[in-house]
């Protein structure tokens, strides 16, 4: 089946698609982008997503390419042009095309829009869910402000390809203090020696993953303890469970770490728990 991208006020076939080689995003990671899961012809958490995409293209001083009705329009089209019930749609805003300068371009520049959609592997979601994960530590080393949804992820690439290369399938970074950040494409959490769920606050040092944030109703819905909390690599190897979540894999237990068995090396009750909750919480919205 041909795949259809909205690429700047034109749906054109992804192979044929494309973007000024002057393009800020290309030359300089100046954009944003959001991700965002669809589940039985559903998208799940749009409006979050969407306030998420405001805050990023606010805070690196961007102008939204146009209203929010239009893109839930466009978004919508892009999804029935490329028939996916189940799977996910990737939108990217940059600064536009411009004379290659560090400066922002002038101000009349129009941003880039770029959005798509695509089929995702649900057996493979299934055998992570039943089989879990592994992950290997790293030490953090991005810039401050990874709570911007930004482009820029050329270290998130390289701790990904070095977790797959360690036969794990991600990596979770590690403050100076002996921390943990969050996951290369996720956000980290443990169920302590004491039952408490608990995940990093989420302040500059970590991502505000809307998947993160909807987990938290979840909890709160199902009566589990949850704490944000920070919490050590060591406190993470001696929990009863580990877990990461992503708005693409809702919550994929971890069970080793380094190749440390988390507990007793099975994925937990915890996150089994959260995953059959999560969709009678989240937002959807028809497409």
């Amino acid at each position: 089946m041909t795949r259809i991208a909205y690429v700047n006020g034109a749906y054109l076939r992804t192979a044929d698609a494309g973007v000024s080689i002057e393009d800020r995003g290309f030359q300089f990671a100046d954009g944003v982008y959001e991700v965002c899961e669809i589940r039985n012809s559903y998208i799940v958490d749009l409006t979050r997503h969407l306030d998420r995409l405001d805050r990023s293209l606010s805070e690196i001083r961007i102008n939204h390419p146009m209203s929010r009705k239009a893109l839930v329009g466009i978004i919508r089209h892009v999804i029935r042009r490329n028939h996916v019930k189940n799977g996910l749609f990737y939108m990217q805003v940059t600064r536009g095309a411009a004379r290659r300068d560090h400066v922002f371009p002038a101000a009349h520049t129009p941003p880039t829009l770029v959005v798509t959609a695509k089929r995702t592997d649900a057996s493979l979601i299934a055998r992570k869910n039943a089989d879990g994960i592994r992950a290997i530590t790293m030490p953090e080393n991005r810039w401050d402000r990874v709570d911007i949804k930004t482009v820029g992820l050329l270290s998130n690439v390289l701790a990904r390809q070095d977790a797959k290369e360690a036969g794990a399938q991600e990596a979770i970074y590690v403050d100076t203090d002996g921390k943990v950040t969050e996951g290369a494409a996720t956000n980290v959490w443990i169920v302590d020696k004491d039952g408490v769920l608990r995940t990093r606050p989420a302040d500059h040092g970590i991502l505000r993953g809307i998947t993160r944030t909807t987990l938290q109703d979840v909890a709160t819905k199902i009566g589990l303890k949850i704490e944000e909390r920070a919490f050590t690599v060591e406190e993470m190897l001696a929990a009863r469970e580990v877990f990461i979540t992503a708005a693409t894999s809702i919550c994929f237990p971890v069970v080793t770490v380094d190749g440390h068995t988390i507990a007793n090396g099975h994925p937990g009750s915890t996150a089994q728990k959260i995953r059959e909750a999560f969709f009678d919480v989240a937002e959807k919205t028809l497409i």
